[in-house]
């Protein structure tokens, strides 16, 4: 499981023109899910997203979690992540999940957030989406399941 997290001030998604999931303060995520990750994987992605300490103190240093400081989270489905472009011209999707393994993975994923009660809202699993965010930072990170 691979997740970009970045920082934002608020973000939102739109699925054909309408919006769909918006959040204040927080994190965007962007999650790919690969063929062999599992359940343990979300929960321990899912862990390190809410307690990293990625938000400044009264010191301006990164000393507070998303749990710390009550913010929300967007997640958004994204196999692109698992985009091999290393031969050719046109990226090789061979490392992603198959859709109907992925979205029952993304939703668990999702469900762990919440049960750590954080406000999690989502795209639409599958859909074109618009995202949009105000980057704060910009602070941008990948966090992996496997290393």
């Amino acid at each position: 499981m691979k997740v970009v997290l970045q920082r934002s001030k608020e973000a939102s998604v739109s699925v054909s023109g309408e919006v769909v999931g918006r959040i204040d303060s927080g994190l965007v995520l962007l999650v790919g899910i690969t063929h062999e990750d599992t359940k343990q994987d979300a929960e321990y992605v899912a862990d390190k997203v809410v307690n990293l300490r990625i938000f400044e103190d009264e010191q301006d240093k990164m000393n507070h979690s998303l749990l710390d400081k009550g913010g929300e989270i967007l997640s958004i489905s994204q196999f692109t992540l698992y985009g091999d472009t290393k031969k050719g011209r046109r990226p090789n999707f061979m490392e992603a999940a198959k859709p109907s393994i992925a979205k029952e993975l993304y939703d668990y994923f999702n469900l762990c957030l919440r049960n750590k009660g954080v406000n999690v809202a989502t795209g639409e699993f599958g859909s074109m989406m618009d995202v949009s965010l105000v980057n704060d930072g910009p602070v941008t990170l990948i966090i992996e399941s496997k290393s």
